[in-house]
Order: structure tokens, then sequence, then C-alpha cells
């Protein structure tokens, strides 16, 4: 999609970074990157995982300091003590992983750390006038701004973080994976406002794994690759396939390895009749066989995750029956879950799936510690154990020693579908498996997914990607509304039939 540039208003904010160099520590992981940024344009930041993007946005918007390097605005040359000191610069970044308080409600996270006063005292009135106006901006209007962020799901908490962004006047917007917890509706509105914004002189960098979305919204694509920028032009000139190939510096082969049969008479290893969870799902039966990859589909709110949830014990749920590999009944707990056989990676990596402060050891093997305990827990056994998953799992960690919030969201993902993996599952739920990784990760988990089926387990992947469950799965369900609408087919999965059944309009 191209625009038009606009002429800047009179607050437009221009940008020019020179010779941006970063290392932490010995390692070294900008080398001199020049990057301009023009009012009214959107540009599209494509890398895989570790290519240096979001460290990149981080320096711009006062969250990391440059080794070397300038960055000039409006042909000043500034320094950042902080974010405090970029946004008063205009500069924003939206992060890929939410930065809000959970315990506070939508309004005081808005206005956190810029509260607004009336001589002693908090403006509530004017701060919660201000924060429907931005929420009803984002597409929220059904949101109080007296709603705690812990009642929100993913969804509305992505679109909270921008709403945030917004009532900081932002005019250099950075998003960092915006669109991966939205359903396509929400995007589109998404869309309508970026480029509102961008009408209004507003500089977007757009960052996204998503290549459709790139070629629809963005002026020009910048392409890093092993911490240097690889290429800047105009979208238009570009294919989705080219750009695929720029990131990962060789011809990307097909990203879904090829359908193997489910064999005949495969068991069944997952039975669920009349699964409830009150409030989300109601009456949902379904199985799935031994090397079957069994798809989810919906929009946000249908009721996918919560379903999952109550199966595990998470939510209050009944069921009519349920068959864990040949153990009846509901599991109490995850943990008795995943004693029966089934384990569940969660959409929420850094809130649920991994301890982001833990070692990548402890992380792993949190799921089975007693397989190394004897009696005593022996971190020898655990440190081969980690070092068999980085070998299996293509984990990139600069030592095996550091936490895991240091990994690139790609490396998280691995790690996390190491750790779910450890206790041998035979029944394996991934809910959103490739939200926020790149696509050579993407390829990588989709090889792993295929090959787990082929090892004889049952798969379940929930995912907002059609293409995704088009290309994984023998068979998806979609849901609307918190009851199953549909089971197709692999003959039957195109992304028409599914978004019929999803939206009530078959």
């Amino acid at each position: 999609m191209t625009h038009s540039n606009p002429p800047p208003s009179p607050a437009a904010v221009q940008i020019n970074m020179r010779g941006i160099v970063k290392r932490f520590g010995p390692v070294q992981v900008l080398h001199g990157v020049d990057l301009a940024l023009q009012p009214g344009r959107i540009y599209g930041l494509l890398g895989e995982n570790g290519a240096g993007k979001s460290t990149l946005m981080k320096i711009l918007s006062g969250y990391e300091q440059a080794s070397a390097g300038s960055i000039e605005v409006n042909g000043r040359v500034v320094a950042f003590d902080g974010p405090r000191a970029a946004e008063a610069e205009g500069i924003v970044l939206i992060h890929q992983e939410f930065n809000l308080a959970e315990d506070l409600t939508v309004a005081q996270n808005i206005f956190l750390g810029h509260e607004q006063r009336r001589g002693w005292w908090l403006a509530d009135d004017d701060m919660r006038a201000i924060t429907r106006g931005v929420l009803n901006d984002v597409g929220l209007p059904q949101v109080s701004p007296d709603r705690r962020v812990r009642d929100l799901i993913v969804a509305e908490r992505q679109l909270v973080e921008i709403a945030k962004a917004l009532s900081r006047q932002a005019r250099v917007l950075v998003m960092d994976e915006p669109t991966a917890t939205l359903t396509p509706g929400e995007t589109g509105r998404l869309f309508q406002l970026m480029e509102r914004l961008q009408d209004d002189g507003v500089a977007i960098v757009f960052i996204s794994h998503k290549l459709d979305e790139v070629e629809r919204i963005t002026d020009e694509v910048v392409v890093m690759r092993d911490g240097r920028l690889v290429a800047q032009q105009p979208t238009s000139t570009l294919t989705r396939s080219q750009m695929a190939n720029l990131m990962v510096g060789r011809e990307l082969a097909d990203l879904y390895p090829p359908h193997a049969e489910v064999p005949g008479g495969a068991p069944v290893l997952l039975s669920v009749r009349g699964l409830s969870v009150p409030g989300w799902a109601q009456d949902v039966s379904f199985e799935v066989r031994a090397g079957e990859v069994f798809g989810f589909a919906g929009l946000v709110g249908a009721g996918r995750t919560e379903l999952f949830e109550g199966l595990l014990g998470l939510r209050d749920r009944s069921a009519e029956a349920v068959n864990i590999a040949g153990h009846e009944g509901l599991p109490e707990s995850p943990r008795a879950a995943a004693n029966a056989g089934l384990t569940y990676l969660s959409e929420d990596r850094k809130g649920r799936g991994l301890h982001v402060h833990f070692g990548l050891r402890q992380n792993l093997t949190l799921m089975a510690l007693q397989r190394h305990a004897k009696p005593w827990l022996n971190p020898a056994s655990e440190e081969a154990a980690l070092k068999q998953a980085v070998s299996d799992f293509g984990i990139r960690a600069g030592a095996l020693s550091v936490q895991a919030g240091s990994l690139s969201g790609g490396n998280q993902q691995k790690l996390a579908l190491a750790k779910v993996l450890h206790p041998g599952p035979r029944v394996l739920v991934l809910d959103e498996p490739t939200r926020g990784v790149d696509i050579g990760a993407k390829r990588e988990i989709y090889a792993l997914i295929r090959r787990l089926a082929d090892e004889g387990r049952a798969v379940v992947v929930i995912s907002s990607e059609l293409m995704e469950l088009i290309g994984l799965c023998h068979r998806v369900a979609v849901m609307r509304g918190g009851r199953l609408q549909a089971t197709l087919s692999a003959k039957d999965l195109n992304e028409q039939e599914i978004i019929a059944h999803a939206t009530g309009t078959h």
C-alpha cells in the first residue's frame, strides 16, 4: 500500500539514526546501523528474531543506550537517558510484551507516570474522559476506564497499550508486533487508526512477522539481518517472498512441511464430551487421534483458550466424559494433566509460559523435576537435559547460564516448547505457538509440530492465523460464542469456510 507523503505538520518529527552500534559485554548486536524516518510514512521493520530490530528501536525510544553512533531529531543531536526523555521528543514505543500494571485500572495505566492534577489532587475525571476517548479510537468503547487490567483478555490489553501511546501525543510511534493477538476485524480498525495518524504527520515503525500486513499497510520496508541494515526500499517493489528471502539471507523453502496422513485405526488419545466452562464455553465435544494435528479456530473471545484452561483445571468446568491417553476423568490441575499425559503451552509466553527471571535449565525442568531428583535434585542431570534441548530445538543463546528473559522471542518460544515436551506428553496443546516469532523460527516450529505428530503424539493447535491452521492441521474445529460450530476436514479447509463459521455467516 503506497501513500502520498503529506506535508509535515508543525509538530512533525524527522529522525536520523547514524552509525548505531550496540554491545552487550563482548557481544556486538548492532553494527553501524543508519536509519532515517520521515513524517507521515509507515515503515515495516523486518528481520528474524535476534536480527537487532527491537534493540535498535529501544535505543531510539530511550530504553537502551547506544555504544556508538548518534540520533538526530529534526537536525538536533539528542541523547536520551530514558524513555521519558524520548517521549518528550514525541517518540513512543509500544512493547511486544505488555508493559501494564495488572492491578491498576485502565485509566491508571494510561496515565501512569503522567498523571494530571488539579492543584494538589489528581484530576481523575479528566483522566477518565481522555481514557474513554483513546479507548474509543482503538476500538474498545466497551471497556470502562475503571476496569482492572487483570480482567482484560490478551487482545484488549494489546489495544490498551496502543491507547496509552496515543495519549502521549506520539509523533514517532514504534509498534512491536501490535497485531499478534488481534482478530482480522480489530487489525483492520488498527490499520485505519494508523492511516489517520499518518495523515496527521506521524511517522510509524511497524515491526511484524506477518508479511501480508506489511505489504498492506506500509510505505517502505526496512530489513535487518545479524545486526545490520540490509535493505530499505518501497514496499511496492518487493513481493512477500522477496521480503522473506532478505530476512533470512537465502531462498526460503515451503513454510509448511508435507501433510502426513493419520494412520488408519490410530488410537484416540484425547476424547472430550460435553465440556463446559461457565461464561466461556458450552457443551464442547471433540476427539484427537495419535498422529493428528487438530486445530482450533475462532475470533478473540470465542472461548478456545478458556476451554483448554478449563480442561486443565485452571477454571471452573464440568464435563460428561474426558479421556486423556487412557486416563478417565477431568484432571484436577495442570500437574495432574501432565501426569495423565497432557501438557499445555500458554499463549502468554512471558506471563504463564516461562519464568523469565529464571535460568534456561530451571525453566526446562520445572514440569519434570522428579526425573532429575534421586532423591535430591541433580544439577548435572538438568544441565545434560538442557544441552540436549538446545540441540534438539535449535535454541540460540549466548550462554547456557543466561536468564530466559534475555533470549529473543523465537528462542523463548522454542524453550517454552521444550519445557512442555520435557515430561514426555502423549497429548500436546499449543496455544498461539508462533505468536511474535520470525518466519525462520516459524518454519522450525512447524517442522517440530509435524515431527511430534509423526512420533505418534496428538497435537492440538489453537491459532488466530488461518493459514497456519490450514497449512498444519488434519482437521480444524471452529468456535463461536463459546460453542463448537463445525469441525472441518482437510479437504474443506480454506479461509472463507473457517471465517464463515467463526462469524456465523455460513
